[in-house]
């Protein structure tokens, strides 16, 4: 049975969200609408919410909220401005992403996210409606692609020496189950590191790569930046280093814009200029919250406000 998601940094988010009773928002990943309920709890009448997810079950589990301020639709983040435009909004005050995989993904065996059962099919899909699954990809990509894959998005020392032991037991056998994915990973890991599985990593990249997380992030937020109105917040708390990267990258760019060459016959007013301001500093979980729900020890918030 899958646990219950506990939401995280969820009074953090909403205070940096800066909610105003009769604000329009969106909640780009509604997950099992633990952030969104929050957010609901300080709208007002004329206050109005969006939630996206990609994820059915996340849809299904967004029908137990009836309140006329709220739609749910079932899209990726990445498609954020379409969703917002069919919802006949021409802007909005606060888009909040909580990235990576939840604990009901993780904790149903029938995903694939886990090694922890070893007979779970080797899915994996966010969206278990499309795409390719986990195991589809293993079956047909070469030792370069796999090798690109977790030395890429897991930030594997042995992503060689896994991809070589995948094509080479595959031709004996097909790879289908999380079991099967994790024998071979944990046979090819030379050195482990204390207290992590040693297929933590080529799970994580596997994912990553089978759901183009880094990609679908790398679209939304401009999108997002575009969508809010001047003083509208960007919230967004990410769960490792790779999505963090982006988000921080991001926000820093759109904040100190690119300056040109010296030399280059340009006024002032002709410079780039800064979008977003960086509220504060990144935020991490307190020992408590850490100490409640272990889950949320990788979590940083990173928040920008729109200023033109």
């Amino acid at each position: 049975m899958s646990a219950v998601h506990v939401t995280v940094l969820c009074a953090e988010a909403l205070e940096a969200l800066a909610i105003k009773p009769e604000g329009f928002y969106v909640d780009a990943t509604f997950g099992r609408g633990g952030h969104s309920r929050a957010i609901l709890a300080r709208l007002g009448v004329s206050g109005r919410l969006l939630a996206l997810d990609r994820d059915p079950e996340a849809i299904v589990s967004g029908s137990a909220i009836n309140d006329a301020r709220f739609r749910l639709v079932h899209q990726p983040f990445s498609e954020i401005d379409e969703a917002v435009r069919q919802a006949g909004w021409t802007g909005v005050d606060g888009v909040l992403f909580d990235l990576g995989v939840s604990s009901p993904q993780l904790d149903d065996k029938g995903r694939g996210f886990s090694f922890g059962a070893e007979d779970a099919p080797l899915d994996m899909r966010m969206d278990p409606t499309c795409g390719e699954t986990a195991a589809e990809w293993l079956a047909r990509a070469e030792v370069r692609e796999i090798t690109e894959v977790m030395r890429d998005y897991g930030e594997e020392r042995f992503a060689f020496q896994i991809a070589k032991k995948i094509v080479a037991a595959r031709s004996q056998q097909a790879i289908v189950t999380t079991g099967q994915l994790a024998t071979l990973v944990r046979s090819a890991v030379r050195t482990r590191e204390p207290g992590k599985d040693a297929a933590t990593r080529s799970f994580q990249a596997l994912r990553i790569h089978i759901n183009q997380e880094l990609g679908q992030l790398a679209l939304a937020l401009p999108k997002a930046v575009d969508l809010l109105n001047v003083g509208g917040r960007l919230v967004v708390i990410a769960f490792h280093s790779l999505e963090d990267r982006i988000v921080k990258q991001f926000m820093r760019r759109q904040a100190v814009p690119d300056h040109l060459p010296k030399g280059i016959p340009l006024r002032s007013c002709d410079l780039p200029a800064a979008r977003l301001r960086l509220v504060g500093k990144a935020r991490h979980p307190s020992a408590a919250e850490i100490s409640a729900n272990p889950r949320s020890r990788s979590a940083v918030m990173r928040v920008s406000e729109k200023i033109q």
